[in-house]
């Protein structure tokens, strides 16, 4: 079956900063829960992110910038040196199969549990003011999201170096660009929200003063990885994390007025389950733009025909068409994942969906 012209508009290249992307198709993170215990992406990772190497880009799961950043099972780091050698492989590995792969730094801040740190040393956030619900772990089952330590200033600081540091190590690596996960409920989204942070210094109270952390972190990001190299991931609005915002349009208006956007290699904007509507921040966005969120090949295609979108990202439907790209070009069916399977050890769910065929 033919593509329509419209949607041939997926398959043109386009550049993000300092990264050529051969087509606007980009996987967009997504956490899967198979590394080490320590952190170490497995063997496995590698054949996951090859299968999936005809994407434009790749944006590797959420991967913690220290140990303090882990809150779930299983999550890479890229913090030492196992970790880091493990991520050269895989993107030597992506290169060589002609893709393009950036690591996205999660912290978690507040959202997590010591039961699934490596290293047990508790989580800090803006406040301490714990995330509601549970929280699954591989040692103790389900339990309560604890209260975090509000961090003081000497922690903010080092919080930035984190992800300084884990910015050198990740294009040490050999990545391509590095991602501020400054969504989902996450750290940075946690200092951005007047829900999570309630500090009454330079940190918190004024939308600027919320925007702070996020602006020096990725401003330490940049000095670490150069210009065109960091992109930012923002999700505003509510958040399944119960993140709320007294004002969302505000806040990230500010944000993005504040960040150093000629420097950014993209902005990446993912539409939250609250059906709160982004579009009009895109007037704000001088970088170039990822739009992410429950797309198929022809609206994706209409996006970035009707938006200042640059590229469009695809999270699930990756999960179980490694072969996206070319399914999307030739318009073959999709394959159904299993959630079932999203978040456990093994290769099922993983590395076990094949590619299309053309039926006999």
């Amino acid at each position: 079956m033919r593509v329509s012209a419209d949607r041939s508009i997926l398959f043109t290249p386009t550049t993000l900063g300092k990264v050529e992307l051969a087509n606007r198709v980009v996987m967009a993170p997504m956490m899967r829960c198979r590394a080490t215990p320590d952190g170490v992406p497995s063997p496995l990772a590698t054949e996951y992110y090859v299968q999936r190497a005809s994407a434009g880009l790749i944006i590797s799961e959420g991967t913690q910038p220290s140990w303090q950043g882990q809150g779930y099972p299983r999550t890479p780091g890229i913090h030492t040196p196992e970790q880091v050698q493990a991520w050269a492989k895989i993107t030597g590995a992506v290169h060589q199969a002609g893709g393009k792969i950036a690591v996205q730094l999660m912290h978690v801040g507040r959202v997590g549990h010591r039961a699934n740190q490596y290293k047990p040393v508790g989580h800090v956030a803006p406040s301490a003011i714990a995330a509601p619900g549970h929280i699954m772990t591989d040692t103790v089952g389900r339990q309560p999201k604890p209260v975090p330590r509000a961090a003081t200033i000497d922690d903010i600081h080092d919080l930035t170096g984190q992800h300084r540091q884990a910015t050198s190590n990740a294009l040490s690596a050999g990545f391509d660009a590095v991602e501020l996960h400054c969504a989902n409920g996450y750290l940075s989204h946690q200092f951005l929200s007047t829900g999570t942070n309630q500090r009454t210094d330079e940190y918190g109270g004024s939308a600027r003063n919320r925007c702070r952390f996020v602006m020096e972190t990725v401003s330490a990001m940049i000095e670490a990885g150069g210009v065109g190299r960091i992109g930012i991931r923002i999700s505003p609005g509510g958040n399944p994390s119960a993140i709320p915002d007294d004002n969302p349009l505000e806040t990230y208006t500010v944000l993005l007025q504040a960040l150093p956007q000629d420097k950014l290699a993209w902005v990446h904007i993912q539409p939250d389950p609250s059906g709160w509507d982004p579009s009009p921040l895109y007037e704000f966005v001088t970088a170039p733009l990822i739009l992410t969120g429950g797309y198929d090949g022809d609206t994706a295609a209409e996006a970035l025909c009707s938006t200042p979108a640059q590229a469009i990202g695809f999270g699930r439907p990756f999960i179980s068409n490694p072969d996206l790209v070319q399914r999307l070009r030739h318009n073959h069916p999709l394959a159904t994942s299993d959630p079932s399977t999203y978040f456990t050890p093994g290769p099922e769910g993983y590395t076990d969906y094949p590619a299309w065929s053309d039926p006999e």
